[in-house]
């Protein structure tokens, strides 16, 4: 199936437009740390430490607030454990895995060609 971006604007009236949720959608999930958390739970759930060691760069501030826009926009499931030490397991909700299906391929692509892109 292909659609144009035209087509997706004529069909959702107001899509990103100044101001319309989609660019904020936008904004949280094709970030550079949205696009990797998000890659790295699609390989299943993960715990804090896991997530920051496999998303190379990632500050701990970064880490806490990309997950909590992700879980606030339904795409993040948060589950805590009632343990001592604590023990907080994070994974994607059904919308998340829909996402992803969708996202892994560029995610490939990019995997692919960049450094084509930025060769000298």
């Amino acid at each position: 199936m292909k659609v144009s971006f035209a087509q997706i604007k004529a069909s959702s009236t107001g899509a990103f437009t100044e101001g319309c949720p989609t660019r904020v959608v936008l904004d949280h999930i094709m970030s550079k740390w949205g696009v990797l958390v998000l890659a790295s739970l699609s390989d299943g759930t993960r715990r804090w430490g896991e997530l920051r060691r496999e998303i190379d760069g990632i500050s701990e501030k970064m880490l806490a607030s990309t997950l909590r826009t992700l879980t606030a926009d339904g795409l993040v499931h948060r589950e805590s454990f009632p343990t001592v030490p604590p023990h907080v397991e994070y994974s994607l909700t059904p919308l998340g895995r829909d996402l992803m299906e969708r996202m892994l391929p560029l995610v490939e692509w990019v995997a692919d060609n960049s450094d084509r892109m930025l060769a000298d």
